[in-house]
């Protein structure tokens, strides 16, 4: 990053937050939540909960109606469980959905998970639809495997965009995925790279344009971005409360004035997740594990 491009990221975020307190950051944080945002990753699992259990309607319906005010869309990770009930009551809130379809290493669990989205999106409570999250990073499937799934999709869904959402970087290492997406969604974390929370929202922008790049001109849709509260920091990422507000705000205000399509990560804390990303996996919800807002 050259001394230039961090001068003018400095100036602006000076104009944001220099010389604000922590009661000033939260006030304008709630501003920029009350102004409504375009997406949320919905986090429907409560305290000891995890994948795995089968989510209930009346948990869904009470973190719904938290979240209803702030939100135009809902990002939904699974089709089984019980989050297949996700798309229908929002839709019910009036909120629009990015269903995904979890896959993984079990081929009939997989199986029922790409039923369950094409029936959703058959009955019409899929506006985006989402093939596997994450299924390269992680190694679980092949570029091949993955293909067939994605095709099978596009096969019967014809009247909405079918995707598949991974790490930015992913969509350049297999252009074949790329190719095959009507629409490239792209999870965007600054923190996970270890990025300095000064620099973070220039990350974040480079890492849309590799997105872009590597789409050929398709649509990019930021499905995952966010920043933990709480928790150990990674190189020069340091989590904490401020810097947690001041990225909300600095993503928000980029997804206004440029028009970007994020889904903010996340809706609310989920303890389970420390297992997978550490004591961090817990705090990245603008809600408490308990519905409580932050700020």
């Amino acid at each position: 990053m050259s001394s230039g491009r961090k001068e003018k990221f400095l100036t602006l975020a000076a104009l944001d937050y220099s010389g604000k307190s922590l009661n000033q950051l939260k006030k304008l944080c709630r501003q920029v939540l009350e102004d409504g945002m375009h997406g949320l990753c919905f986090s429907p699992y409560t305290e000891n909960q995890k994948p795995g259990v089968q989510i209930t309607e009346d948990q869904i319906r009470q973190r719904m109606e938290i979240i209803q005010p702030y939100t135009k869309w809902v990002r939904s990770f699974s089709c089984t469980e019980g989050n297949e009930m996700i798309p229908r009551i929002a839709h019910e809130y009036g909120i629009k959905t990015l269903v995904g379809a979890w896959l993984g290493e079990d081929g009939e669990i997989n199986k029922k998970e790409i039923e369950n989205l094409i029936e959703l999106a058959n009955e019409g409570y899929v506006d985006i639809a989402a093939v596997g999250n994450e299924v390269l990073y992680r190694g679980d499937l092949t570029e091949d495997e993955l293909l067939s799934y994605i095709n099978r999709v596009k096969t019967v869904i014809s009247d909405i965009p079918v995707g598949y959402v991974d790490a930015y970087y992913e969509f350049t290492d297999h252009p074949r995925i790329a190719d095959v997406c009507d629409i490239i969604l792209a999870n965007c974390y600054p923190f996970w790279e270890g990025c300095d929370m000064d620099y973070s929202l220039l990350y974040m922008k480079d890492m849309y344009q590799r997105a872009l790049k590597a789409g050929n001109g398709k649509k990019v849709i930021i499905t995952e971005t966010g920043w933990p509260s709480k928790g150990t920091n990674l190189e020069g990422a340091f989590p904490s409360y401020e810097n947690a507000l001041k990225y909300f705000m600095n993503a928000q205000k980029w997804s206004k004035e440029e028009d970007i399509e994020i889904f903010y990560f996340s809706s609310f804390d989920e303890s389970w997740k420390v297992g997978a990303e550490g004591d961090v996996g817990a705090y990245w919800g603008l809600w408490d594990k308990n519905g409580k807002l932050k700020f």
